[in-house]
């Protein structure tokens, strides 16, 4: 077992830091409070090739895994200058068709994934489902050729950004008559399809939406691979967003943590750094600690899904995520504490992150639902929902 990451991985943190150092927080914190995007920034990670790192070879991608994605993901973040469409758009859509999608698919999308050209939002969350997945009430149903799909979603990323949604919906089973899960990549100009920005307090160049299908019709081949592997597919799928969720999580917390040390280093009360004192010197020592915790936990479960072991990976993601979220949420808050009242004032850009480091424990998953999993699968206690 390796605890050294490849020189590879190495050098491409390296150019991601420098290119996302270039643009910096002020650019980002420009863009979401403007109601702008990074697409300047987005552009240019897509040309250099670094949001395709995790998209096979074949298609004009790296050919790496979702490991090097997540450090990609990280080091944005890092940088204060997180992309939310990173978690979604390379990490969950394009691995979704490049494991499951038809021959057909994969040529027509894969290329713009690797080139950053295409952006594709997720949803599967719905007003009335929470976290149950089973509970989900998009539905398709064949006619004449083509699919007819209609439904609700809630809390989808980046839809105004995007030019397709893979969506998950359910279709029924011509053996049992019970609904099955399938995904659907549907266009956003599509007829029937609408979507409107949801307000949220927290301030990103990333928008919420809530989708509104209305008899969406689609061609045979919106459908992602087989109609009976959905579950497969939503997994594989579901993993690589926890992965990136965590990876997420760590650049927010490394991004707040840097900013207190050197706060702590440079700020002087009676002639001595304020980062002397043991009352804030231990508790971001505690951060680094759990930070390292947490990021090592989070290279397992891109190692173990990288290797395809899919159940490993699904453990020691919900892990990382659990973790990451965690560790985010104190570094922030330790960093505004750091701060004293400059912690809140814009111009240190610590503030708006309290609301979004908290996202974390929420989104892609629930903090409580980690702890579900943790609980029945790790420890093998009864199912408690």
């Amino acid at each position: 077992m390796d605890f050294t990451e490849p020189e590879e991985r190495q050098a491409l943190r390296k150019a991601v830091a420098e290119l996302g150092a270039s643009y910096g927080h002020e650019y980002y914190r420009k863009q979401a409070r403007s109601g702008g995007h990074t697409n300047e920034l987005w552009d240019e990670a897509g040309r250099l090739g670094y949001l395709g790192v995790a998209v096979p070879e074949e298609y004009g991608g790296g050919g790496a895994g979702i490991g090097d994605l997540a450090a990609v993901c990280e080091e944005f973040c890092a940088a204060g200058t997180p992309m939310l469409l990173m978690v979604v758009s390379p990490a969950i859509c394009a691995t979704v068709i490049a494991r499951f999608g038809t021959e057909e698919q994969k040529r027509h999308w894969l290329p713009g994934f690797a080139e950053g050209r295409v952006r594709m939002a997720f949803a599967i969350t719905e007003p009335d489902a929470g976290s149950n997945s089973h509970r989900i009430t998009t539905t398709a149903r064949r006619e004449n050729g083509s699919w007819v799909l209609s439904g609700r979603k809630v809390y989808i990323s980046g839809v105004d950004e995007a030019d397709a949604v893979l969506v998950v919906g359910r279709t029924e089973d011509a053996r049992t008559g019970k609904l099955k899960p399938a995904l659907f990549i549907v266009p956003t100009d599509a007829p029937g399809f609408e979507y409107r920005r949801i307000e949220m307090d927290v301030i990103s160049a990333d928008s919420q939406f809530a989708l509104f299908l209305d008899e969406v019709t689609l061609p045979a081949d919106a459908l992602v691979g087989s109609e009976d592997a959905a579950i497969a597919q939503l997994f594989a799928g579901l993993n690589p967003e926890r992965i990136m969720g965590a990876s997420f999580s760590l650049g927010v917390a490394r991004y707040a943590l840097d900013r207190a040390v050197r706060y702590a280093g440079e700020r002087k009360v009676w002639d001595t750094p304020i980062g002397a004192h043991q009352g804030l010197a231990h508790p971001l020592a505690e951060i680094k600690v759990e930070l390292e915790l947490a990021k090592l936990m989070t290279q397992k479960a891109a190692t173990l899904y990288d290797a395809g072991d899919d159940f490993g990976a699904g453990e020691a993601a919900n892990m990382a995520k659990y973790a990451g979220a965690e560790v985010a949420i104190r570094a922030v808050d330790q960093a505004v504490q750091v701060h004293g009242g400059n912690g809140l004032a814009a111009e240190y850009g610590l503030g708006a992150l309290i609301a979004a480091a908290r996202v974390g424990r929420i989104a892609p998953v629930s903090r409580e639902m980690v702890l579900n999993f943790v609980a029945q699968h790790s420890l093998g206690l009864p199912k408690s929902y």
